[in-house]
């Protein structure tokens, strides 16, 4: 089935990640056919569309103009305007300010369509090796380090299969916080430059893969598919939990340290320990010189 765009509609196109053989015949219709293309960087979507000849004008729209430019696709599209959203690649909203332009369309009653395309998350998750039938994904993590772990630790116990995007500086310091957090013994997958000439995909456990890029020096971008947390027995009580900081606090292991140990061993956070370790009442327990 093949029909014009709709005037006043927002098409949300899906872009190759690498390939440009991965777009679809639609997609390119799409293109051809749209009054204007909302584009991440025109330089850059402007090689896109050279390839595939699509002589469409492009507007620029991201993360640094979106609260200017929302009001004006608006308007446009109000306007009658059918527009096609495109991000660098990939699905249009997905790691991107795109989210912001649906959402406005839908609070305002404009139509959005999207047009199905490549992504990242599902392309490394369907070659990589790790259970598929449930999986979360979480993105890009934050870049300072303190609150990277604060967001890996509330992962901890999560049984899904983790995906996460992440640039090549930072690759290193997020391999040590996911063993430090998860464990060094899960395993992952850890996909590179899809779709395109240098493809790799690199498989082990977390502990090998820090090993791994200690000897490599990280290029490219990257998805890291990370199994899920493995079933556990079921978990203590409260008062056992207490009970088992307490012994450890004994033998003068800090509450902090404590809480970090435990967590390992139940896959409860250590957040959630540590909470329950500062409402402990030492005192109660044994006298303190």
């Amino acid at each position: 089935m093949q029909t014009e765009p709709k005037p006043g509609t927002l098409y949300i196109v899906g872009t190759p990640i690498g390939n440009l053989e991965d777009i679809t015949f639609r997609a390119v219709r799409i293109l051809q056919t749209v009054d204007v293309i909302a584009a991440e960087d025109t330089r850059h979507t402007g090689k896109l569309l050279q390839h595939f000849q699509v002589k469409t004008p492009q507007l620029s729209y991201h993360e640094h103009n979106q609260n200017s430019r929302i009001p004006e696709l608006l308007a446009e599209l109000k306007n009658g305007k059918a527009i096609a959203l495109v991000s660098d690649a990939g699905m249009p909203g997905i790691s991107d300010p795109g989210y912001e332009l649906v959402k406005a369309c839908v609070e305002e009653g404009i139509g959005v369509v999207p047009i199905p395309g490549a992504s990242a998350a599902i392309t490394a998750l369907s070659a990589a090796g790790l259970p598929t039938n449930k999986f979360i994904f979480e993105g890009f993590l934050p870049a300072k380090g303190q609150q990277r772990r604060e967001c890996l630790e509330l992962l901890q116990a999560e049984l899904r299969t983790l995906i996460f995007y992440e640039s090549p500086h930072r690759l290193r310091d997020t391999l040590a916080d996911l063993g430090t957090v998860l464990g060094s013994d899960r395993s992952i997958v850890i996909a590179r430059e899809l779709t395109k000439l240098y493809e790799e995909f690199w498989r082990g456990s977390i502990t090998q893969a820090i090993a791994h890029y200690k000897e490599r020096e990280p290029q490219g971008e990257y998805t890291l598919v990370v199994a899920g947390s493995p079933a556990t027995t079921p978990q203590l009580t409260e008062a056992e939990l207490k009970a088992e900081l307490v012994e450890m606090i004994k033998q003068g292991v800090s509450r902090s340290q404590a809480s970090r140990q435990l967590a390992k061993d139940t896959s409860i956070s250590r957040r959630q320990l540590y909470q329950l370790a500062l409402s402990i009442d030492l005192s109660s327990e044994f006298s303190i010189e």
